[in-house]
C-alpha cells in the first residue's frame, strides 16, 4: 500500500521511501502526536523528530538500528515528554532551535535558521518559524528524485497555521514566517508532515492563505 501518512495513537505506522530516506511516522499519547523516524538508505543513520510521548513505542520503533539524534520541533510539553528517556537509552545528540532550547529537557546542540541537520548522508534544513513558540523549527529534505518534505511541527497544518493563542503579534509573526519562509519558497508538490493529525500539502493549503490572513488564525 502506498504512504498516506494517516496514522492514529496506538495503531499501526505508516513508512514512505525516498531516494535516500526512509520515514515512518507514528502517533503517540493522548492527543495525537506525530513521531517521524528518518533512516538514511545509504548508512542506516537514523534520526527522530519529536519524541513526544511513549518511550518504549519509539526505542521499539527505533529498533537495533541505533539512534543517532533527535530533533525537537519546538518546546511545548507535548512534543518532548519522551525526550530524556529516549536520549538516556540510546545516546542520541538532542537538537532543538535555539530561542526554544530553555523549554527543553535535553539541549545538546542549538539549531538556528538555514543551519543543516544531517542524517547519515542526507542534508537536512532548518526553517525557523517564528510564532507558535519563540524557537519553532521546522526540517525540509529535498529530495534529489522527487518533491520536497517538510516536518513542520505546530507552525503549518492542514487548514491553517499553529496556534498563537489569540495573539495579533505572533500570528502576523507566524504567518508572514510561513509565507515567505515556505510557501514562496517550495513547490506545491511539497509534502507537509504536521505535528499532529494527517500530512498535507503546500498545493493543497496554499489557495487558502487570503482566508487565513482574513480570519486571523
Amino acid at each position: 500500500m502506498s504512504y498516506t501518512g494517516d496514522v492514529q495513537a496506538g495503531g499501526p505506522g505508516d513508512t514512505r521511501e525516498t531516494t535516500d530516506l526512509v520515514i515512518t511516522k507514528v502517533s503517540v499519547g493522548e492527543i495525537d502526536n506525530n513521531v517521524y523516524l528518518l533512516r538514511c538508505r545509504t548508512t542506516g543513520e537514523q534520526l527522530l523528530i519529536d519524541a513526544a510521548a511513549e518511550p518504549r513505542t519509539l526505542l521499539n520503533l527505533i529498533g537495533d538500528g541505533g539512534l543517532a539524534t533527535v530533533f525537537t520541533t519546538h518546546r511545548h510539553w507535548d512534543h518532548h515528554r519522551a525526550l530524556a528517556e529516549v536520549v538516556a537509552a540510546t545516546g542520541a545528540r538532542s537538537l532543538v532551535g535555539r530561542d526554544d532550547a530553555p523549554g527543553v529537557p535535553v539541549a545538546d546542540v542549538l539549531v538556528d535558521d538555514g543551519d543543516t541537520v544531517r542524517v547519515g548522508a542526507v542534508s537536512l534544513t532548518a526553517i525557523h518559524l517564528v510564532g507558535h513558540s519563540p524557537g519553532s523549527t521546522a526540517l525540509l529534505y529535498r529530495d534529489p528524485q522527487g518533491h520536497p518534505h517538510l516536518f513542520t511541527g505546530d507552525s503549518l497544518f492542514p487548514g491553517g497555521i499553529g496556534n498563537t493563542e489569540k495573539d495579533p503579534a505572533r500570528f502576523a509573526s507566524l504567518l508572514h514566517d510561513v509565507e515567505t519562509k515556505i510557501f514562496d519558497r517550495l513547490p506545491d508538490d511539497t509534502w507537509v508532515y504536521p505535528g499532529h493529525g494527517k500530512d498535507t500539502t503546500l498545493g493543497a493549503e496554499r489557495p487558502a492563505l487570503p482566508q487565513w490572513r482574513e480570519r486571523g488564525w
